[in-house]
C-alpha cells in the first residue's frame, strides 16, 4: 500500500480549502458560535497523553459547558468510570479538541484550545445539581473555533435512524471480555439504576 507522507503530496491530492473554510474560523466566542455552543448538550472531548489520544463524550442536562469568557470555557466532570483517561491526559498535555452536537442538527462546531484542570470550590460550585458538584472542572483556553461541513452527518443520516436493533450491550462485551467473571445479563438488569443514581 502506498503511503502519502508529505504535506504536499497531501495537498495535491485535495487542492485548496474553499475562502468560506478559510474565513469561519473565530479566535474567541462570537455571538453566532456562542449561540450553538450553548444550544449543545453533548460534545466529544478529544485529548492527547504519552499513551496516545483519548475520545470521550460529554453531556449535561443543559449547556456542556459554561463561558468564563470570551477565551475561556470550562466543563464539569461529572461521574464517570474513573478511568481518568482524559483528565490524565489533560494533566499531562492540555492540548484538547472538542466537537460541539444539538440534536437533530447537522452542524458541528468544533474547538481547539488547551485546558487545565481544577478542583476550586466556587468553580465547582457553578455547576451545582441536585446538591452535587463536579469532582473537578476542565477549563479550556480557545485557539480557534470553527464550524464543520454537515457532509459527515448528513451521509450518517444519525439524527434519522435507530440502528440498535441486534447490538450487544455493555454486559454483552463485558461478559466477553471477562471470559464471563462478569455476569452480563446481571450488569445489564442493574444498569439504568445504578446510572441514574449519578448522573450529577
Amino acid at each position: 500500500m502506498e503511503q502519502i507522507d508529505t504535506i504536499e503530496a497531501l495537498e495535491a491530492l485535495y487542492g485548496t480549502p474553499s475562502e468560506p473554510a478559510l474565513r469561519k474560523v473565530a479566535r474567541r466566542m462570537t455571538p453566532t458560535y456562542r449561540k450553538w455552543i450553548m444550544a449543545s448538550r453533548l460534545c466529544v472531548l478529544t485529548t492527547v497523553g504519552e499513551g496516545g489520544t483519548d475520545g470521550s463524550p460529554r453531556g449535561d442536562d443543559g449547556p456542556v459547558v459554561q463561558e468564563l469568557d470570551p477565551g475561556t470555557l470550562a466543563m464539569p466532570d461529572w461521574h464517570g468510570n474513573n478511568r481518568l483517561d482524559s483528565l490524565r491526559n489533560i494533566v499531562k498535555d492540555g492540548r484538547v479538541s472538542l466537537m460541539f452536537m444539538v440534536a437533530g442538527s447537522n452542524t458541528v462546531i468544533r474547538v481547539n484550545g488547551s485546558a487545565r484542570l481544577t478542583a476550586d470550590a466556587e468553580l465547582r460550585g457553578r455547576f451545582e445539581r441536585k446538591g452535587r458538584l463536579p469532582t473537578t472542572v476542565i477549563v479550556i483556553s480557545i485557539d480557534e473555533i470553527y464550524c464543520q461541513c454537515a457532509r459527515a452527518l448528513l451521509r450518517a443520516g444519525i439524527w434519522q435512524r435507530d440502528d440498535r436493533a441486534g447490538l450487544p450491550t455493555i454486559g454483552d462485551i463485558l461478559a466477553e471480555m471477562t471470559d464471563d467473571e462478569i455476569d452480563g445479563k446481571e450488569y445489564d438488569r442493574t444498569w439504568t439504576a445504578r446510572a441514574t443514581k449519578t448522573l450529577w
